[in-house]
């Protein structure tokens, strides 16, 4: 007999087994049913745990405890003892067991045995697999070639990040690819250029009584999302005084619905509306003038230490960005752009934040520059309720890398990606443009690429690009636990632990302020032949051998943890702070271990030489940064040209705006394509997760769009194009073109489509393979060229029917 189970008896089912057991408990518990079965029928004793860990469905790095029963993982719950979460936890965090037992992970180290993406591989001995790889390594080595390996990776939680950079260094590479450039890049230069810090910067959302947010998914996906989702509700309804949230956005998402006012802005523009706002703030004198005479630099016009002459930039905002030219290029009415500036700047504390919406364009940047030079205006900077610099835990320092020769040599040699020269001079990165940097039109070809955590064949703009590319490159290995587009094109996949497997710790990402950081600890055993990836790094450099091996005295990677954490238990003996205190390091080790989490509340205030590390130990309305770059890499005329900016003078060095560059000819293309995240979206890894494909989308519940990928229309343009809900689409760009189904949707704006981020892989195991769109297949890849950040917003399509 076959039983047919369609979504709808299996949700009866399930209600009829909760309403069963419920009426089990109400006549007396279930214990009397398994007596009556029979004594054979009842298992022995349970065994039942809660482990510490900490999350990596996205970036936000969420405390957790794990239950186990028997040693297998039955429930996530938070970790109250984790500052970001508190103990609680979003749908991501709760989804992490369908990703530890997910019946498609790789079970063990595999080598392609068949043409590639023919699918034909072999499993192979860890011994086998790292030997292998050694040989093929040792020889770029001894033909001078070290410089030829390219490392990708993406979410370096914790110490991973340093490690791989040691690995490259102690090997002969300067070719450490980290993932930013594709995803928020253009916020922790615009803060290096201001305020002297290379990093995301905190906020102390908690205390603060006015937020102004450009292009970032507050209640939805920005990091970190829970810490953020804790203070939404604190500020709304768990103090006196309601804070406002305003929004900036070219979409009525999530966070527009549950903030105040949602500003609908055109695609690329936000620097535009911030300088309107610092407009009418300076000119009614409502700035902070004792932050701005005390705490900025170039606010007011100066001389140099050569006599010469330089714009202030309230004279360059006064004369050239009045509220009324903020209008014509954002959008904004004149109105609103007056009421918003006089709010900010006197319902303090009050903060301007921004991200990917406003980061990620090709005028990126200054658009960032811009909005963050509005806390220096209202005296923002490292106060309660404004912007804090986060700190760090105090680790234990490495010892140097040991380098020989060729080492050397190789890590001299320039970044095959052009980082910081005068293509992209403010870049660390450029990780989008691999495809050509790495097969010609670098300064030579890539000959190894590794990749961690990261896909990049799915993750790119124009991402043909990439699937091209590779079958250039001779050696690929990658060390995804997953069957990803990547690693279905490498030549050895090296299978990582889960993240419920592995040791790992996790330093928060810039949000509290003060030091925070968890650990990740295994909480089952390992339920295949897979490997922590540092693990195998170090057993790669002994493979490797000679200076190489030496860089790594570690016996593993828990051993090079506990080396780094001694630190923090030292600290704590000198000092008595910290939340864990033990008179030896095995004992703070062991209550790091059950804990889960260390901190060292709380943030200290007005630590000005660490706050503000620019060269006048102030924020820089002129960034002094900027100018001596371009002055080191003697930047010409036409170098500046070649970075497509408009600014000359010292308004280049100044917040200001630059036009953003759209690609493709308006009359062909009329419509702006904007790619978003939702809450589901685990950063590209969630479409293999049930239980987030069944989540997605939950905005449009009057149609099915779960496990699939849509496009948002405003309702007069889907009926200028005679569109109706639920048709299928083609979405088209000059690079290509999807198909999709059209969701009508009043919060598009009527220029602007939208489509979401997850779906639309190629590989990855049977829930995510061929399910919906992936809209990197239309979206062009056009940069901010300054930052070296791809531009995710800068692409014009036409939608016609399928």
């Amino acid at each position: 007999m076959s039983i047919r189970v369609t979504r709808r008896t299996f949700l009866k089912a399930s209600g009829a087994t909760v309403g069963g057991v419920a009426a089990l408990r109400l006549f007396g518990g279930t214990r009397p049913i398994f007596e009556a079965l029979g004594k054979s029928r009842v298992q022995a004793a349970e065994v039942e745990k809660w482990v510490p860990n900490v999350c990596l469905q996205c970036p936000a790095g969420c405390g957790i405890l794990v239950k186990t029963v028997n040693g297998r993982a039955v429930k996530i719950e938070g970790n109250p003892l984790h500052p970001i979460n508190a103990g609680t936890l979003c749908p991501k965090g709760q989804s992490g067991l369908q990703f530890l037992y997910d019946p498609d992970r790789i079970k063990g180290p595999l080598k392609r045995v068949g043409p590639r993406g023919a699918g034909q591989w072999q499993e192979v001995s860890w011994d086998q697999a790292i030997g292998e790889v050694a040989a093929r390594l040792k020889d770029l080595r001894q033909q001078s070639e070290a410089h030829k390996l390219v490392f990708l990776s993406g979410r370096n939680r914790g110490q991973m990040g340093g490690f791989i950079g040691r690995f490259l260094k102690a090997f002969g590479s300067p070719n450490d690819v980290g993932h930013s450039s594709i995803c928020e890049d253009g916020s922790p230069q615009a803060h290096y250029l201001t305020q002297g810090f290379k990093a995301y910067a905190g906020y102390d959302w908690f205390n603060t009584n006015y937020i102004l947010c450009f292009g970032g998914g507050f209640v939805e996906a920005w990091r970190p999302t829970t810490l953020l989702l804790r203070s939404f509700g604190h500020v709304r309804r768990g103090r006196p005084v309601r804070a406002k949230i305003v929004q900036v956005d070219t979409r009525f998402s999530i966070s527009a619905a549950r903030a105040d006012e949602w500003i609908s802005v055109k695609p690329g523009t936000d620097g535009a509306l911030a300088l309107g706002i610092a407009h009418v703030i300076i000119k009614e004198g409502l700035y902070d003038r004792k932050f701005v005479e005390e705490h900025t630099f170039g606010f007011e016009a100066w001389t140099d230490d050569h006599g010469e002459k330089h714009l202030g930039w309230k004279d360059l905002v006064l004369q050239k960005y009045s509220p009324e030219w903020a209008s014509q290029v954002t959008g904004v009415p004149v109105e609103t752009i007056v009421r918003v500036a006089r709010e900010f700047a006197t319902t303090k504390p009050a903060i301007a934040a921004g991200a990917r919406g406003s980061s990620m364009q090709t005028n990126g940047v200054f658009n960032r520059m811009a909005i963050h030079a509005l806390n220096a205006l209202v005296g923002s900077i490292d106060v309660p309720g404004g912007v804090t610099v986060q700190k760090g835990p105090p680790l234990s320092a490495d010892p140097g890398v040991v380098q020989d020769d060729i080492s050397k040599k190789g890590a001299a040699q320039p970044r095959i990606d052009w980082a910081g020269t005068k293509r992209y001079p403010m870049a660390g990165k450029v990780y989008q443009n691999i495809p050509e940097f790495a097969t010609g039109q670098g300064p030579y070809e890539a000959q190894a690429l590794f990749t961690y955590y990261t896909n990049p064949l799915f993750s790119v703009p124009d991402v043909a690009r990439f699937h091209k590319a590779i079958e250039k490159i001779p050696l690929i290995v990658t060390f995804s636990p997953f069957m990803d587009e990547t690693s279905h094109m490498a030549d050895y996949v090296l299978p990582d632990d889960s993240y419920l497997e592995r040791w790992q710790d996790d330093v928060i990402y810039p949000s509290l302020g003060y030091p925070a950081v968890g650990l990740r600890q295994p909480v089952v055993d390992r339920l295949y032949n897979t490997r922590n990836t540092p693990d195998v790094l170090i057993q790669l450099a002994r493979a490797i051998g000679g200076t190489v091996a030496d860089s790594f005295a570690w016996e593993s990677w828990l051993d090079y943890l506990k080396f780094k954490y001694r630190g923090v238990w030292e600290y704590g003996q000198k000092s008595g702070r910290g939340t864990i205190q033990a008179t030896t390091f095995e004992a703070w080790w062991d209550e790091f271990s059950r804990q889960g989490a260390w901190a060292d509340p709380p943030y200290a205030f007005g630590e000005w030489k660490r706050v503000l590390p620019t060269l006048s130990g102030r924020f820089e309305f002129f960034s002094q940064k900027l100018e001596h770059t371009f002055e080191d890499l003697h930047m010409t005329e036409q170098d500046i040209a070649a970075l497509k900016l408009e600014a000359r003078g010292d308004e280049l060095f100044m917040p200001h705006y630059e036009p953003i560059r759209y690609a493709g000819d308006p009359a062909q293309y009329p419509l702006h394509l904007n790619t978003y995240k939702l809450m589901t979206h685990a950063e590209g890894r969630g479409a293999n997760v049930p239980w987030l494909q069944e989540l997605h989308g939950v905005h449009l519940a009057h149609r099915n769009t779960r496990w699939s990928t849509w496009v948002e229309l405003h309702p007069d343009t889907a009926a200028q194009l005679g569109i109706n809900d639920g048709d299928e689409v083609w979405v088209e760009s000059q690079v290509g073109r999807i198909k999709t189904v059209a969701a009508i949707f009043a919060g598009a704006r009527p220029d602007v489509v939208n489509i979401p981020f997850e779906n639309g892989h190629t590989a990855y195991g049977r829930w995510a393979k061929d399910r919906g769109a992936n809209p990197n297949w239309v979206l062009v890849n056009e940069a901010d060229l300054l930052g070296g950040l791809a531009a995710f917003f800068s692409t014009r399509v036409r939608i016609y029917k399928a």
